[in-house]
């Protein structure tokens, strides 16, 4: 392949991306880096009443966090911009102009209304509206009208559309790199509009004239675009262009694997569908950002739905670079791909046991921060969170894990878990506390094994069952039955605090 590989990631600023989007970007950016080619972000606004105020910088905010930066777009520009259609909106007239001049494409004045009476009409006799070959000549467009009549409509401002002519009997054979040879009866395609009277061209006019005239070689989208394809090949043979190489990916379906994955699936089920969180007046939509998830994760987690390396490999865990190396378009699925909620935790938590304790405890010491604001029963030192950290790290799946799993080491209990102590807090437990108590005092040696052993001892040489002992000194050091191994914690949390707790357990309980 030439390394003249130029791709485009075309978002609607609509709202937020979606992780299919998102899905949609990274492949189109692994292909590109793979055959140092070029990565483009274009922005597709040519639909002004659904344009939302901050989504195009969310798209890019999501990009850069995800660490796929473009070569080419609005906020660095390029030798192909302006990279937003709607500062593109000059170039079009020119190229449906073209179309008219060739035969290729009509004015139409049909009303809204009218249109909806052929639709209701149709409907009446079991049958489907198609604006097609099959009516057109009947209805009111500069095909059915005299050349005097269409300039009258026109001058006179009457409202119209430019609607694309549709060829008669003809079967188009198209290519799709991932699926392969595809049969289109051109008597079922509709007169799609290419151009409205307000002075914007439709999504298909503006895509095909920026795809061409940015030289994209391949054309990288989502599945829900394969019925738009035929169109799209037949607009590039009538303005005599060669068409870019397609691939429509497969769609990524709900957990249950029926239908697409939606925000509200994700509501549901309690996992986020959007790369950053998105606030409205009415909601806040959950980010994986957000979440705690590492950008890496997100990106090896959705290079797997839908591709593998193939060559039966059974390997999971990609970083950036080995998916640009492993990356082709032959080998992505044309089956949906069903998301998994509980892999991509796997995913981060993957992530999280390659990191260095050094950065784990740089990005726990800002949740840290947050949380011991006003407390001052607090050891914030970098040296003491690593401790936490080694001994947590196998557990965690998120950095905020570090937090729930093991907020005991940096703030004492202030209640106890009652079920466990109506359990485990009896008559005698008070005096047997304040027994050990002097035999911690008396040890010289405060490591995990040391502890361990003298207070083993102890329990032995007094003969009682360690239960009695060891689930309520869990209690007074953590407030529950959890945590690690309880001489770790104490080894951690040092003789004198291990000591204070037991004796604040003592007063409260």
């Amino acid at each position: 392949m030439s390394n003249k590989v130029r791709v485009r990631f075309a978002p609607s600023p609509t709202g937020p991306l979606h992780i299919g989007g998102v899905r949609t970007a990274l492949f189109n950016y692994l292909f590109a880096k793979k055959y140092l080619g070029t990565f483009i972000l274009r922005i597709e606004d040519t639909d002004q009443n659904r344009y939302v105020e901050g989504a195009e910088n969310y798209i890019v905010e999501s990009l850069q966090w995800l660490h796929l930066p473009f070569d080419e777009g609005p906020t660095i520009g390029g030798n192909y911009g302006p990279y937003r259609q709607s500062e593109r909106k000059n170039i079009y007239k020119k190229y449906i102009d073209q179309l008219l001049n060739s035969g290729n494409a009509y004015y139409a004045f049909d009303t809204p209304e009218q249109l909806d009476f052929h639709r209701k009409n149709q409907e009446a006799k079991g049958k489907t509206f198609i604006y097609n070959w099959h009516n057109r000549l009947q209805l009111e467009n500069s095909l059915s009208l005299t050349t005097e009549e269409v300039k009258k409509r026109i001058d006179s401002g009457k409202k119209y559309v430019i609607r694309f002519k549709s060829p008669e009997n003809e079967t188009l054979i198209l290519n799709d790199i991932i699926r392969g040879e595809i049969k289109i009866d051109t008597h079922v395609l509709d007169d799609k509009i290419l151009f409205k009277s307000d002075g914007m061209p439709t999504y298909h006019l503006a895509n095909i004239v920026d795809d061409h005239l940015m030289e994209i070689s391949h054309v990288i989208r989502g599945e829900e675009w394969l019925p738009s394809l035929a169109l799209h090949v037949l607009l590039y043979r009538a303005f005599g262009w060669e068409a870019p190489q397609f691939a429509h990916l497969p769609l990524i379906l709900k957990p249950q694997g029926k239908g697409k994955l939606s925000k509200r699936d994700g509501d549901k089920m309690g996992f986020p569908v959007f790369p950053l969180a998105w606030k409205t007046d009415e909601s806040i939509s959950r980010g994986y950002r957000e979440d705690g998830y590492f950008p890496e994760a997100v990106v090896n987690m959705l290079a797997l739905l839908g591709w593998n390396e193939g060559d039966g490999t059974e390997k999971e865990i990609y970083s950036l670079e080995e998916l640009i190396k492993a990356f082709s378009l032959e080998h992505v699925s044309k089956a949906g791909a069903k998301f998994n909620p509980d892999k991509t935790k796997w995913f981060n938590q993957q992530y999280l046991q390659q990191k260095s304790d050094d950065e784990l405890v740089e990005m726990f010491q800002l949740i840290l921060n947050k949380k011991l604001e006003n407390s001052h029963l607090v050891k914030n030192d970098k040296e003491y969170i690593k401790k936490v950290i080694v001994l947590l790290k196998d557990r965690a799946t998120f950095i905020s894990d570090f937090w729930s799993l093991g907020n005991f080491f940096f703030i004492a209990p202030t209640s106890y878990d009652e079920k466990a102590v109506r359990k485990q807090w009896k008559e005698t437990t008070p005096q047997l506390m304040k027994e050990l108590i002097m035999v911690l005092k008396s040890t010289e040696s405060f490591s995990s094994l040391s502890i361990e052993n003298t207070v083993k001892n102890w329990i032995t040489t007094k003969e009682i069952g360690f239960g009695k002992v060891m689930q309520p000194l869990r209690i007074s050091l953590v407030g529950a039955l959890q945590g690690p191994h309880l001489f770790d914690i104490m080894e951690i949390i040092g003789k004198n605090e291990t000591i204070i707790r037991i004796k604040k357990a003592i007063d409260k309980l």
